[in-house]
């Protein structure tokens, strides 16, 4: 299974981006052992548009172009479910053992589209609090490894 991470915004050089990367390359090593045969980010310009409401259009449209033909779609979004480690690697084993291609989709600052939203098989949320989408991304990353040790029985997870 491919896993593709789609999010609005750049992460810019710095502690942000290395972090992100040395979980994106913990997940890529762990998961090839378990049929994970890619994890990549891929990153859609924020728009400038003035309006919120377009904002959320341009960039709802520009991830929907990016996300892999019969991918599991999975949106994080605040009003999603709050996954334990344990249930979110149990949904990654069955993703694997079901579809090509996982696709999680961060949006921007202004959310979704609802159409989008509708697509995804699950829309999942770290808390109740608001998190700045640099850290989400971070997160959504330690997650999927932390996931991924999990189903391989290796140590860095403790219950």
């Amino acid at each position: 299974m491919r896993v593709v991470i789609a999010a609005v915004g750049r992460l810019k050089a710095g502690p942000e981006r290395e972090l992100a990367e040395r979980y994106r390359q913990r997940a890529a090593t762990t998961g090839r052992a378990l049929g994970i045969s890619a994890i990549e980010i891929v990153e859609v310009r924020e728009s400038r548009a003035r309006a919120a409401d377009r904002r959320v259009v341009e960039e709802t449209i520009a991830l929907a172009s990016i996300i892999p033909e019969n991918a599991v779609i999975v949106v994080l979004d605040g009003r999603g479910r709050n996954l334990t480690s344990e249930s979110f690697a149990a949904q990654l084993r069955a993703w694997r053992a079901s579809a090509q291609a996982l696709c999680l989709v961060i949006g921007g600052a202004d959310g979704l589209g609802a159409a989008l939203c509708e697509r995804a098989e699950l829309m999942i949320a770290f808390g109740s609090a608001t998190w700045p989408h640099q850290l989400v991304r971070i997160m959504l990353l330690e997650q999927i490894y932390r996931g991924l040790t999990i189903l391989s029985g290796h140590p860095y997870h403790r219950e």
